[in-house]
C-alpha cells in the first residue's frame, strides 16, 4: 500500500512550483540578466530551465513511456531546452512558462494511479539498478528545490530577503508577541 501517491505528489510539486514563482516574482527584472559567477546560468535561464526541465521526466513517462532509459536520446531531447532557455525572455514570459509548464506537469502526475508508479524503469548503463516510475517522478520537485535554494542565495547576494525567510521570521515574531 502506498501512503503517498500521485495526488500528494501533484500537490508537492505544485507547492515548490508557487514558491519558485514567488522567488521570480520577488526578484526585480532587472536582475534577471546576473550570474552569481562565470559559467552559471543566469537568473533567467535558471528560471527557465525550471520551467522547461519537466519536459523530460513527462515525455520518457507519458509520451513515450519507456521502461529502459538507454532507449531515451536524452541530449537530443535537452539540447531543445537549451536552445529555449538561451533565448531572451521577459519576466510576464517566465512567469507565464513556470505557471503554465508547472501547472501541466502537476495536472499530468494527478492522473497517474499506483500500478504505474510501481513500474520500474532500467536506468542508462553504469547508472545504477532500475527505479520505480514513482522514485523518478520525485525527481523533478528534488531538482528544482535544487535550483531554487541557489536562487535563494542569488536573492541574499541582491539585497533581497527570501519570502520564504520573510514568512519564517514574521511567525517566530507572532509566536514571540503571543507569548508576551
Amino acid at each position: 500500500m502506498n501512503y503517498y501517491g500521485a495526488k500528494d505528489l501533484a500537490a508537492a510539486f505544485r507547492t515548490v512550483r508557487k514558491n519558485t514563482i514567488q522567488i521570480a516574482e520577488d526578484i526585480p527584472e532587472e536582475h534577471y540578466g546576473f550570474r552569481p559567477a562565470p559559467g552559471m546560468r543566469s537568473v533567467a535561464e535558471t528560471l527557465l530551465h525550471i520551467a522547461l526541465v519537466t519536459r523530460i521526466p513527462h515525455q520518457i513517462h507519458a509520451v513515450e513511456h519507456l521502461d529502459n532509459l538507454s532507449t531515451f536520446n536524452f541530449w537530443d531531447f535537452f539540447g531543445s531546452l537549451l536552445v529555449i532557455e538561451k533565448k531572451p525572455h521577459t519576466q510576464e514570459q517566465i512567469l507565464h512558462l513556470l505557471h503554465e509548464e508547472g501547472e501541466r506537469f502537476a495536472g499530468w502526475l494527478d492522473t497517474l494511479n499506483d500500478e504505474l508508479l510501481a513500474e520500474k524503469v532500467a536506468m542508462f548503463p553504469g547508472m545504477g539498478t532500475p527505479k520505480s516510475r514513482f522514485e523518478m517522478l520525485l525527481g523533478p520537485k528534488e531538482h528544482e528545490m535544487h535550483h531554487r535554494a541557489q536562487l535563494m542565495v542569488v536573492e541574499r547576494m541582491l539585497g533581497i530577503t527570501p519570502h520564504l525567510t520573510r514568512e519564517g521570521e514574521a511567525r517566530r515574531a507572532a509566536m514571540q508577541a503571543s507569548k508576551a
